[in-house]
């Protein structure tokens, strides 16, 4: 089944999507959905995609799940649930493309596995305690059901990815922990998931 919905902006600048009816973009007939999934929210003229902790199976973007905010571009296909969204904005000016900063955020490249076991490793910080460590790495393994071979594996190239690999042993695991939390490449909410 085909459905267009317009993304009307002349009446509001944050549209939320969902299983529920009252949802500006409603998705009743997708029990995978939550009832508030995630939200659009028009920004410089530009609609972008915020899932931050709304929806229980989460939200993809062209075979990515969404971490945080993503501006869409048209053509990208949204998948909440079982439903697929194409995003269309057509007639658009077109301004170029911003060039890449070399030098960008080391979250940009973790791969899903990465991310896991950064998330397993600050997961101790989950509830704001000052007096928290990082997670070890037999307790990253236990949560993720891997060896502790492969932890250190995932450890060493967020080490790398977090520019902390030259500081002592003792001291990587925190700097990492904190550089991860302070620069946003995770949330306190995907902390408290599991």
């Amino acid at each position: 089944m085909q459905r267009i919905v317009s993304l009307d902006t002349g009446t509001a600048e944050r549209l939320t999507m969902g299983r529920a009816p009252d949802n500006h973009v409603p998705l009743a007939w997708d029990g995978h959905v939550s009832r508030v999934h995630a939200e659009l929210v028009l920004a410089g003229g530009d609609w972008v995609l915020d899932d931050d902790g709304l929806s229980r199976n989460g939200t993809w973007v062209n075979g990515e799940r969404l971490v945080r905010r993503r501006r869409l571009e048209d053509g990208d296909v949204v998948r909440v649930g079982t439903t697929h969204i194409r995003f269309r904005m057509p007639h658009r000016d077109d301004f170029g493309t911003t060039a890449l900063d070399s030098s960008g955020p080391p979250e940009a490249s973790l791969s899903p596995a990465q991310r896991r076991v950064l998330i397993a490793l600050c997961r101790p910080f989950a509830g704001g305690d000052a007096y928290a460590t990082a997670a070890t790495n037999q307790q990253i393994a236990d949560e993720l059901f891997l060896s502790v071979d492969a932890v250190k594996t995932h450890l060493r190239a967020l080490f790398s990815k977090f520019g902390v690999e030259q500081l002592g042993q003792n001291q990587k695991r925190s700097a990492l922990a904190a550089r991860a939390l302070t620069s946003g490449a995770i949330s306190r909410d995907e902390l408290a998931e599991r």
